[in-house]
C-alpha cells in the first residue's frame, strides 16, 4: 500500500482483498487490518462488512 500511495486501492483496503494478498483467514484478516488501524497506520471508513481501510500518510 505505501507503494502505491495513498490512491493506490481502489476503495482502499478490505477484509476480502486483505485475503486475496495475503491468504489469511477472514477472522486473521479483520483482526490484523483492526490492529493496524488502533496504531493509526490506517484509517477506518464505512461500517461492518464494508468497512475500507486507506493509508494514514
Amino acid at each position: 500500500m505505501l507503494e502505491e500511495g495513498p490512491d493506490g486501492f481502489e476503495s482502499g483496503m478490505s477484509a476480502k482483498k486483505y485475503m486475496t494478498i495475503t491468504g489469511a483467514s477472514k477472522a486473521t484478516a479483520t483482526r490484523d487490518l483492526q490492529d493496524l488501524a488502533e496504531k493509526h497506520i490506517l484509517v477506518p471508513t464505512g461500517g461492518g462488512r464494508s468497512t475500507q481501510y486507506r493509508i494514514n500518510l
